[in-house]
């Protein structure tokens, strides 16, 4: 956040408990040992004793354990890792994908283009944490959850949160929480519900940060909602959102209500609840259970959580076009994708397309969940298609393509711009969507796109597509 300039600017957020800067940065106290989130309700400490963190690993690096007051390991993530293409940028998002925990610091260092010692250091002098201390980070919350609303073994919640062995996960909740995992486990806030059990799926709170329009989110998937794989039931206010996902270790099915908890409400236009912070719940059912880091964070990337609605509603809310539709939908999100090479092929082809794809290559799920019953099918089980299809599939396939969480942005929209029959405005969504770029704006969508609204662009699309999301250019439908 561009306003997050100095000490002063943080201490006063910390004085004032402004949760606008929850996961923008963390702060420490030297005489208890204890990091928090600028929100947190404790007493507020002295100036001389703060200290001030990026990230929350760099806060652990530096032997501060989480405070079990405002749980600052909960926090959104910040936005300046959706915006950033750069190494960090990039680095932060393969991290949050679960990519170190899958291939180490030398696959991550592969992926981006550099060395596992250039990677270290470049993250360790801006964000005071490397890669293994951030991905440790990651597993720790991810132990928390588990151990907070499963009643699973302990033993097995420490590899399903990616750790080498029980005494690593032992040492890093105990140095992370300063509790045992069962004494953790014992200390979690009792909602009136059991814990759940593997079959029951997992309870989330996927946490946002200010107003969040759930309503034209929750529009944009239903008019998107692929027959198989996806589907949003109930009434307009309280749908809900399924879909099966693909995952690294096998497969899931999430789902994600539209009804949500708050810090504040108010209202919007023509009555509309207007959430100004808090949480969308969610459940997830998955067939490993190591998938459930990467599974929250394409969650929180297709329904863009980790945005910063203040900072986005400030600069699109001072043009006088806009002023108005942001006035009239303030933390209006841009959505990403759960699958982004999934994201891809279905802009191309069109919901219909997709559906027929599905149906001919999809893989079936065990037993169909309601109206969920297929996988989307992989690019590799798409490379015959004939014409653009099989050309996209063919490179997503062989790497030609890369869409990951970590892929150059601007590398990837070349590489789609070359495919036969795919055009700059079908490779401007993808870019997007599937890549979650804040600031693009397709060829030929609802008016000109001025670089004044630079780097929201793509919010501005979704504030001028208004209702109707093909306004926005959302694939062919074919």
């Amino acid at each position: 956040m561009a306003y997050v300039i100095d000490e002063e600017t943080r201490y006063e957020a910390v004085r004032s408990r402004d949760a606008r800067f929850d996961g923008e940065f963390f702060f420490a106290v030297e005489t208890t040992g204890i990091y928090c989130r600028p929100s947190c309700p404790a007493v507020t400490p002295k100036r001389k004793n703060v200290r001030y963190y990026t990230t929350a690993a760099a806060a652990q690096t530096s032997g501060f354990r989480a405070c079990r007051r405002c749980r600052p390991d909960a926090v959104p993530g910040s936005a300046d890792w959706n915006v950033r293409a750069d190494v960090v940028g990039r680095a932060m998002r393969m991290i949050g994908d679960g990519v170190v925990d899958r291939e180490g610091v030398p696959g991550l260092a592969v992926r981006l283009g550099y060395s596992a010692r250039q990677v270290q250091r470049q993250l360790t002098a801006e964000l005071g944490a490397g890669p293994v201390a951030l991905a440790r980070a990651q597993r720790a919350h991810t132990a928390r959850v588990l151990l907070q609303t499963t009643d699973l073994p302990v033993t097995e919640i420490a590899f399903a949160a990616g750790f080498a062995s029980v005494r690593q996960f032992n040492d890093t909740i105990r140095a992370v929480y300063a509790l045992t995992p069962t004494a953790l486990r014992a200390a979690a806030p009792r909602r009136g519900t059991a814990r759940a059990t593997p079959a029951a799926g997992i309870p989330l709170r996927l946490a946002h940060r200010g107003p969040y329009r759930a309503d034209a989110v929750f529009d944009l998937l239903a008019a998107e909602a692929v027959t198989g794989v996806e589907e949003v039931t109930g009434e307009r206010g309280a749908r809900t959102f399924r879909r099966t996902l693909r995952l690294p270790y096998g497969t899931g099915i999430v789902a994600v209500a539209e009804t949500h908890h708050d810090t504040g409400v108010g209202t919007g236009s023509a009555g509309e609840a207007l959430h100004r912070g808090g949480w969308l719940d969610a459940r997830l059912h998955l067939g490993d259970l190591r998938d459930l880091t990467t599974a929250v964070q394409r969650l929180r990337r297709l329904f863009d959580l980790d945005a910063d609605p203040y900072a986005v509603d400030e600069r699109l809310g001072a043009d006088p076009r806009l002023a108005p539709l942001v006035a009239a939908r303030p933390g209006l999100r841009s959505p990403g994708a759960a699958d982004p090479e999934e994201f891809a092929v279905r802009a191309l082809v069109g919901r219909r397309g997709a559906e027929r794809l599905v149906a001919r290559y999809g893989t079936p799920l065990d037993a169909a969940c309601g109206g969920l019953t297929h996988l989307f099918p992989a690019p590799a089980d798409l490379t015959a298609e004939p014409g653009a299809p099989g050309a996209l599939a063919t490179a997503l396939a062989d790497g030609s393509l890369r869409l990951d969480a970590g892929a150059d942005r601007d590398d990837a929209e070349a590489a789609l711009r070359a495919l036969p029959g795919l055009d700059a405005r079908t490779a401007a969504l993808v870019r997007m969507r599937a890549l979650g770029d804040p600031d693009v704006a397709p060829p030929g969508g609802p008016g000109p796109v001025p670089d004044a609204w630079r780097p929201w662009r793509s919010y501005a699309v979704r504030h001028l597509a208004g209702e109707h999301p093909d306004a926005a250019g959302e694939g062919r439908d074919a």
